[in-house]
């Protein structure tokens, strides 16, 4: 079993190496409909309004000529209808949009289970916490606050770093209460 830096290595490599893969069998594919197009795009001319037109041809044959069907206007105005009209060759790989999407949705579903883990696991793993007391016992929340011991405030892991700036918070938090009511009872 991988572990570490191992396993992620392999599996970005075999990601990437998925993701050509799949990208080369579609290139080899014959193109599908949605993968390229010719897109013309005719301006009004005289009674005639301006009207965009898609179709599948090659990109040799992206023009007015073979992309416009019907031709909307007479034989003898067919090239002055055409030198207005702008053709496109657009060509797109469908097979990396799909993959890049579901990349993005991975990682997306990687998180989410991720963090309902998180959200299952923490009440187990949290303490009870001392420092959430109701304001009114404020001077008998100070008395029975356990000491802080100074190996365990340095704690190791990532959860006791965070748990200990928590802590330390919420003693600020306690500590400009006290002072704003201390003041507050002064000036009444």
């Amino acid at each position: 079993m991988w572990t570490g830096r191992e396993g992620s290595s392999t599996f970005v490599v075999a990601a990437v190496l998925t993701f050509f893969l799949l990208d080369t069998v579609a290139y080899v594919q014959a193109k599908n409909f949605e993968d390229v197009r010719c897109k013309c795009i005719c301006p009004p001319y005289r009674n005639i309004t301006g009207h965009i037109y898609n179709r599948n041809v090659s990109q040799k044959d992206c023009n007015c000529l073979h992309v416009v069907e019907p031709m909307p206007v007479p034989g003898h105005d067919v090239e002055a209808y055409c030198l207005l009209c702008e053709c496109k060759y657009e060509e797109r790989s469908s097979n990396t949009i799909k993959v890049t999407i579901i990349i993005y949705l991975s990682v997306v579903g990687a998180l989410l289970l991720y963090m309902l883990f998180l959200l299952l696991v923490d009440p187990l793993i949290r303490k009870h916490d001392a420092y959430t007391q109701p304001l009114h016992n404020e001077e008998d929340s100070e008395e029975m606050r356990p000491p802080v011991d100074s190996a365990q405030a340095k704690g190791n892991t990532v959860l006791e770093r965070v748990e200990g700036a928590q802590q330390r918070w919420k003693k600020q938090v306690q500590e400009q209460r006290k002072t704003v009511f201390d003041r507050h009872k002064m000036l009444s």
